[in-house]
């Protein structure tokens, strides 16, 4: 291991790697004892020669290095099969039963820059790393060991990868694929387009949100806001809902989640409309002067995608949470329930709740939170490394 090129760290860099961040930055580094080419393994010490661990390197990434492990371990496929069994571990104690699932969530699992999703017997693999790109080998061969799956399909677009200089790749890696690829969900059925869909073909991230958020739904009608494929609402029609009215702005999804309410006998019970939800929300609720909106749904699920992606226009999102939260509180029944979801990574969860109770005194509501919501465990979260939360949401009810 003493052959492999070492980065000295600066003084005061090396807290952050000892708490467990394997994200190391450009700044933080004091020099290189020897030139070390990009994606190739170093070691990584402080500034006293002290050992810290090994990563992965980049000069063309801000992240210029991240750390792997603590110890002086072998990079290869017997490494990669012990940490994706180490992952599935994980999966298998908090997603007991489940079938489809994030296998690996990168940093959460010690793997930095390495995404996969499990379909059925489909593995879906994102690579955001240089140093893992050229082990894509050694990848596959250890999810072969562990999973002996149908297929292994990459999912890498450019718009994530640039940051490391590498340029987008979508190939079948292993087996054969052909066609959308059906897996189960809490006893529901969905349709995977792994060539075609969204990510890396469909959002596991709310897999448990989708059960607890249904158990708060008692009849009545309901109203899916961002539906996508129809994840709540396939989940509140099942619970038990008289209607729930979806609104999803991508005609792809919209009707991705007709055929995904017909094969669980569930039509009767749901209608789509392809619009954006602002437009929608905005119409419902606009009243001329001395005029009363007259609420119509028993309960309200927003699950929008992110409104901001950095810190500089987080403003701007919470403008944007705060006017979806208000006319959907006007819009909500006394008694109501509004389940509400943020996957903003810098709105945190006190600034989410906030924004809400913001809405909720400009609507003249008054709420009673009954649940709080997390990412599913098949994307863990290590609180040493704030970047693994981002996915946060309540239910309130209407009290007044």
């Amino acid at each position: 291991m003493d052959t492999i090129p070492t980065l000295l760290l600066k003084p005061g860099a090396a807290d952050r790697v000892l708490a467990g961040h394997p994200w190391i930055y450009a700044g933080s580094i004091l020099r290189a004892t020897t030139p070390a080419a990009d994606g190739a393994l170093v070691q990584i010490k402080d500034h006293r020669q002290r050992f810290l661990g090994i990563g992965f390197y980049n000069s063309k990434s801000k992240i210029q290095a991240r750390v792997l492990d603590p110890e002086r371990v072998t990079i290869d496929a017997a490494f990669f099969e012990r940490r994706f069994r180490d992952a599935l571990a994980v999966r298998q104690r908090h997603l007991p039963g489940a079938t489809s699932f994030r296998v690996v969530n990168a940093e959460s699992d010690f793997l930095s820059g390495l995404i996969i999703d499990k379909y059925a017997d489909v593995l879906v693999v994102q690579i955001s790393s240089l140093g893992m790109d050229q082990r894509k080998a050694m990848i596959v061969e250890a999810l072969q060991a562990v999973f002996h799956p149908r297929a292994i399909f990459e999912r890498n677009e450019a718009s994530f990868r640039k940051f490391e200089g590498m340029s987008e790749s979508n190939a079948l890696l292993a087996g054969s694929l052909d066609g959308p690829v059906s897996i189960n969900l809490n006893g529901l059925k969905f349709e995977v387009d792994i060539l075609g869909g969204h990510k890396t073909g469909l959002y596991l991230d709310q897999q448990k949100n989708y059960a607890l958020v249904a158990g708060l739904i008692h009849g009545g009608e309901v109203l899916d806001c961002f539906s996508f494929c129809g994840g709540f609402a396939l989940h509140c029609a099942r619970a038990g809902a008289a209607k729930v009215h979806c609104l999803e702005q991508s005609a792809e999804a919209c009707a991705a989640l007709l055929r995904h309410a017909g094969s669980n006998g569930l039509a009767e019970k749901i209608s789509v409309e392809t619009i954006n939800v602002f437009d929608w929300l905005k119409e419902r609720t606009a009243v001329r002067p001395h005029e009363k909106v007259i609420p119509r749904f028993d309960a309200i699920i927003l699950d929008p995608p992110s409104f901001t992606r950095t810190r500089s226009t987080v403003d701007d999102a919470l403008r944007g949470y705060k006017e979806i939260h208000l006319r959907a509180l006007k819009l909500l029944k006394p008694g109501g329930t509004l389940a509400t979801f943020c996957c903003s990574h810098h709105v945190d969860t006190v600034l989410f709740e906030s924004i809400i109770l913001e809405a909720a005194f400009d609507a003249r509501r008054l709420l009673r939170r009954v649940a709080t919501f997390a990412q599913s465990p098949d994307h863990p979260i290590l609180p040493s490394i704030p970047e693994t939360e981002y996915l946060k949401g309540f239910a309130f009810e209407v009290a007044r």
